[in-house]
């Protein structure tokens, strides 16, 4: 009770600061409000922590005080990122940025005073005339040749939740050194007084249509294979943007890929950071895609495409062995578009030895056997594409990247951009089931061959929810749990080996040996490995209240037909193994 009240008092003190001068009426009337309530559950909520300005930049529900996103916390964020750029620049006689922003409501207002805090610091600033994809803010930032950019984004998550993305001067999200420079830089501002909201209008610059044509030119060239599109032109694809940002270019794209027949769904064509027409606009979701699908079915669609909000992510749905609509996993859908590129780039005579692909360490190692089978190197990085562009980076100008992704329905199929996209990675897969087709084979008997040619995996991602202040407190013990006591076996298969990323060390449970772990940092995942080729991974997310496990079972496939087999006996051991786990 004793710390109830000492948490009580010291959020009390915290919300009454914001009553003072330099907060808006507004906010001002929200605190108060929150203040004179009976429940103060909502007042702890807002103020018991500062909104964590962490290596991915903000992310968090919208509303007054500390812990929400709102103009003083996007503020004070963009003040301390514009510090440190004067410093990291110092020399330079001009240092500018890219601003961009999705749909979500306060989006475009979030966008504004960042680019007004930025041009009172003397920054030059490029701002989107309107909400455009994640993925075009990194080619900008390149293409403009700045030296940094922020994105007003909260990708997936519930209406209530916006965020902010920071990038550097290679259009990828920012790693160390630069991310606890920044986050020192932003913890110094300790009055909103330090906030330079008065923009200078002579040093913002609209951009928009010149930027799009540009981007929209480098995926088309993207293409492995326009002479089956022409074939196929007719392709019937549906596809829906969940009323994000992918409405603007994602179309445009697929008609520049030269496809003719793309069919819409018009309730989600519409641009709202409410999400009319979902609970929840993630298209790993089958909810999320309920319409497109049902659109799909109303017009005998050969394949469903969809981006998530900031269109970064892709969402797709085939027809399966009874014909039937179903959503594919992130997993099959790096694996399909990897397989593809490596594939095609042989079949092309485009491999010259120095070609790679990367994933991340959550990601299905089916990537990996159909890397070896085609002698194509792979790596191996943490989850989230600020590791898969940080291994870019460094091996840039001495090997080829053709292509990378994660299980969370990410991909990146260029490095002119360094951030997942959407819209390469749905104008591939259009051109992957035009090819598939042209082989007299539907996208569900080419993922089998797939499976066949380089054995059999299943993968599920299970995610527990735990919210507030008292839920991350939980998902802290569940870890600590989980690295004292490891399981011993799981569905029966004997645990031989342990990696945590936490310490990087890897433990061979067998003989009792212990290797390091060849990562640039420490990061809070924990990794098991069976006899039988079960990998499961536990790590709590950097960007939700939840801790995520990922389960990836593996079998050998006779033959096509075995395929319903393996999804059975897969579906049985997956549930076994999260009876061992307690989830």
């Amino acid at each position: 009770m004793n710390n109830n009240n000492e948490l009580l008092k010291q959020v009390t003190e915290k919300a009454q600061s914001w009553l003072k001068d330099g907060y808006d009426a507004e906010t001002q009337a929200e605190v108060r409000r929150m203040l004179e309530a009976e429940d103060k559950t909502e007042l702890i909520e807002s103020f018991y922590k500062d909104l964590e300005f962490g290596t991915g930049g903000l992310r968090g529900i919208m509303g007054a005080g500390s812990n929400r996103m709102n103009i003083y916390t996007v503020g004070a964020a963009t003040q301390g990122l514009a510090n440190y750029l004067r410093v990291a620049f110092k020399d330079l006689p001009e240092i500018s940025v890219v601003v961009g922003h999705d749909v979500r409501n306060n989006s475009r207002k979030f966008a504004e005073i960042v680019a007004d805090i930025f041009s009172a610091n003397g920054i030059k600033v490029y701002l989107f005339e309107d909400f455009r994809p994640t993925p075009e803010l990194s080619f900008a930032i390149r293409e403009l040749g700045c030296q940094s950019g922020v994105n007003i984004t909260a990708s997936h998550n519930p209406k209530e939740y916006n965020g902010y993305k920071a990038y550097w001067d290679d259009g990828a999200q920012i790693i160390a050194p630069h991310d606890v420079n920044i986050i020192d830089n932003v913890n110094r501002i300790q009055s909103v007084s330090e906030i330079k909201f008065k923009g200078d209008k002579s040093k913002i610059e609209i951009i928009g249509e010149d930027i799009d044509k540009k981007f929209l030119a480098k995926i088309k060239a993207l293409s492995l294979d326009p002479d089956v599109i022409k074939r196929h032109s007719d392709l019937k694809i549906v596809y829906t943007p969940i009323h994000g940002t992918g409405v603007k270019l994602v179309p445009d794209s697929l008609r520049n890929y030269g496809f003719t027949n793309i069919i819409h769904v018009p309730e989600q064509d519409i641009p709202s950071g409410d999400f009319p027409t979902v609970d929840s606009p993630n298209p790993e979701n089958p909810s999320a895609m309920a319409m497109a699908i049902a659109k799909a079915k109303e017009v005998d669609a050969d394949i469903v495409l969809a981006s998530d909000p900031d269109a970064d992510r892709i969402g797709c749905v085939i027809r399966d062995n009874n014909g039937e609509y179903q959503l594919i996993n992130g997993n099959q859908i790096c694996m399909i578009l990897l397989n593809y590129i490596m594939l095609r780039n042989r079949e092309l005579c485009r491999l010259k030895g120095n070609e790679y692909v990367v994933k991340t360490i959550v990601t299905t190692e089916t990537i990996k056997a159909i890397a070896d089978n085609q002698n194509i190197k792979m790596y191996d990085c943490y989850t989230g594409f600020k590791w898969i562009a940080s291994v870019i980076r460094d091996l840039e100008g001495t090997a080829r990247y053709i292509g990378g992704g994660e299980e969370s329905y990410g991909f990146l199929a260029e490095d002119f951009c360094r951030d997942k996209d959407s819209l390469s990675a749905i104008s591939l897969m259009a051109e992957i089931c035009a090819w598939a087709k042209d082989r007299g084979m539907d996208f569900n008997q080419m993922l089998q061959e797939i499976y066949l040619k380089n054995g059999y995996s299943h993968e599920e991602g299970i995610s527990v929810v735990r919210p507030g202040k008292t839920g991350a407190e939980e998902i802290q013990q569940m870890m600590k749990d989980f690295r004292a006591n490891p399981p011993k076996v799981l569905a029966g298969s004997t645990v031989n080996v342990v990696k945590d990323y936490a310490n990087l060390k890897c433990t061979d449970i067998c003989t009792g040996a212990v290797c390091d772990l060849d990562f640039p940092t420490t990061s809070n995942v924990l990794q098991y490995f069976t006899a039988d080729g079960t990998k499961v991974s536990i790590r709590p997310s950097g960007t939700e209240p939840k801790i995520k496990f990922y389960i990836e079972v593996h079998d050998t496939m006779s033959d096509l037909g075995d395929y319903e087999r393996c999804n059975r006996d897969a579906s049985k051991k997956i549930e076994a193994i999260k009876k061992d786990l307690g989830i």
